[in-house]
């Protein structure tokens, strides 16, 4: 049941990928719409079809879409886009009501993800289609509005809607290939003998580094946990709850300052179309920095 339902969210995921192509290619106006619709349409059927190809397979599409992302190849179609004054009328009739859905979404996805009948990547799936529904009542948009504007979104944001997929799969690899064991060599000539506090130090500034590589709090973890956190840390009698509590927490120290982490800080300028797609990376960068020395000074006192 679990892998069924999956499999059908993934498959929706994919038709909405392919539908932004469609449109690209269709679009006269789109200066890149052969590339473009090649982008998506190959995301797209890698979405559908990927449990059921050869894994070489989609190892090609991956190389030929970061090849065309690579050469500046995806361009977004024209939209249509609401005038303000359209805007302002609808603000004004919806009102504050317009948050409930995303606000369903979140406690919908945990309710049911509490009760165990879904796996918790499908509750949020789930919960997706509860919220959508509720928006359509609340808004009493036309139904078409779900694909023009998902199609909007998505070209909007471009390519970056991938990254935490492809930065996931390579925190795995890292892990692989050893990664850890590498770093660990390396930061054994840095910090002193016996002294906790810089190893406490060397892994939160470590964990917030990593992650600002990866733009992933999770694959820099399993990484540098490996690495600094074991043999610097554990062995000497670190609480582990405090040490990998902590060490998370510090990593997203990291992803307030990175591009990488496009989901949280590329995303949303080009949402909020700020005049510089770095605006939020700016805005938080100080609040970044006392965050993360304030979880190395808990840890240090926490954990031992």
């Amino acid at each position: 049941m679990d892998t069924i339902l999956s499999e059908i969210f993934f498959c929706i995921i994919g038709a909405a990928f392919i539908c932004v192509g469609i449109h690209a290619y269709r679009d006269p106006q789109c200066k890149k719409r052969f590339t473009t619709a090649l982008f998506w349409i190959l995301m797209g059927f890698s979405f559908i079809a990927g449990p059921h190809i050869p894994y070489w397979i989609t190892g090609v599409i991956i190389v030929l879409v970061a090849v065309v992302s690579a050469m500046n190849g995806i361009t977004p179609a024209s939209h249509h886009a609401p005038d303000p004054k359209e805007t302002r009328v609808h603000a004004d009739r919806i009102g504050y009501k317009i948050f409930i859905p995303a606000l369903a979404l979140a406690f919908i996805a945990m309710i049911v993800a509490s009760t165990g009948i879904v796996s918790a990547n499908n509750s949020i799936g789930v919960a997706a289609f509860i919220a959508a529904a509720l928006a359509f009542i609340i808004t009493k948009a036309p139904a078409k509005t779900i694909v023009t504007e998902s199609n909007r979104l998505l070209d909007n944001m471009g390519p970056v809607v991938f990254l935490p997929q492809l930065l996931a799969a390579l925190g795995a690899l890292f892990t692989a290939c050893g990664v850890g064991g590498v770093v660990a060599k390396g930061v054994s000539f840095i910090i002193p003998e016996g002294n906790l506090f810089a190893a406490t130090c060397v892994y939160c500034i470590g964990m917030a580094l990593f992650t600002m590589i990866m733009g992933n709090g999770f694959a820099a973890f399993s990484v540098i946990t490996v690495g600094i956190a074991v043999p610097f840390l554990l062995t000497n009698g670190a609480n582990p709850v405090y040490v990998g509590a902590l060490g998370l927490t510090a990593g997203y120290c990291g992803t307030l300052i990175t591009p990488m982490a496009a989901n949280f800080n590329i995303m949303p300028a080009a949402l909020l179309e700020t005049k510089s797609k770095y605006s939020i990376i700016k805005a938080q960068a100080p609040f970044a920095v006392v965050m993360l020395i304030i979880h190395m000074i808990l840890m240090y006192v926490l954990a031992f």
